[in-house]
């Protein structure tokens, strides 16, 4: 069976930009991490039950590869893809920590999909996948386009590619499970502070490693100040930015 990787992501920088609904719409620039990757196949089965093979902390109906099958088959109302996992069970060599800020749920629910839709040749395009992807959690369209780097806003639906060499990271990620809803509820209630329109756009335009250059990791990401009130355990990390809502921090790799 052929294997797929689903790589980690950080976020270089994550600013929110307003409320939505019951979501906080932001701007933040995702880049892949190439040397942290989940890896992803199918493997023959003799239940037909729905089945994932990996360390994970959920049940499966709660895990986002599940959630990526039925968003998947709602779409696609395809016997073939059903038939397919009662045949097979979908198999993960977990290496992106959980609840970490490195969008491993997302990426692996992402990799999935592409994996249905090549394997059983769905017929689906990439922002057709992205729309279903969506459904299943904010971060999943950026993994289904593949980029390396890209501005994500919106409540993550929107995904542009940014041109630019790929960084070599660090990464270290505390034994701390952080909860994403905790974090931007403390933010909405203690740090309210959305970015104009005018930073959007430079932010944006600025390339990674100048704003690493040029900024501190409490400036990068709003949701870093919200994660500590909310954590009191978390440890800052001098010289470290923080990835998403945590518990990862990133550094570039020293030559």
């Amino acid at each position: 069976m052929i294997r797929y990787r689903a790589y980690a992501k950080v976020n270089i920088f994550l600013k929110i930009t307003g409320i939505r609904g019951e979501y906080h719409t932001l701007t933040s620039r995702f880049m892949r991490v190439n040397t942290l990757f989940d890896t992803l196949w199918f493997e023959s089965k003799s239940t037909p039950e729905f089945e994932i093979r990996g360390n994970f902390d959920c049940e499966v109906h709660s895990n986002t590869i599940y959630k990526a099958y039925k968003y998947l088959l709602a779409a696609t109302h395809s016997d073939n893809l059903s038939q397919w996992m009662e045949n097979h069970a979908i198999c993960v060599d977990k290496q992106i920590p959980s609840f970490a800020g490195l969008g491993g749920g997302s990426s692996d629910a992402a990799t999935f999909l592409r994996m249905c839709n090549e394997e059983l040749e769905l017929g689906l395009s990439v922002e057709e996948l992205a729309r279903i992807g969506s459904s299943v959690g904010a971060d999943v369209p950026f993994f289904v386009y593949g980029y390396e780097s890209a501005n994500v806003s919106g409540i993550g639906e929107i995904v542009e590619p940014y041109n630019e060499p790929l960084i070599d990271f660090e990464v270290t990620t505390p034994k701390l499970q952080i909860s994403t809803p905790a974090v931007y509820r403390y933010y909405r209630e203690h740090r309210y502070a959305p970015i104009t329109a005018e930073e959007i756009s430079r932010l944006e335009a600025t390339s990674s490693l100048e704003i690493l250059a040029t900024v501190n990791s409490k400036e990068a990401n709003d949701l870093y100040s919200a994660a500590l009130g909310c954590y009191p355990e978390l440890q800052e990390k001098e010289g470290w930015f923080f990835s998403g809502s945590g518990s990862s921090f990133f550094r570039i790799k020293e030559q």
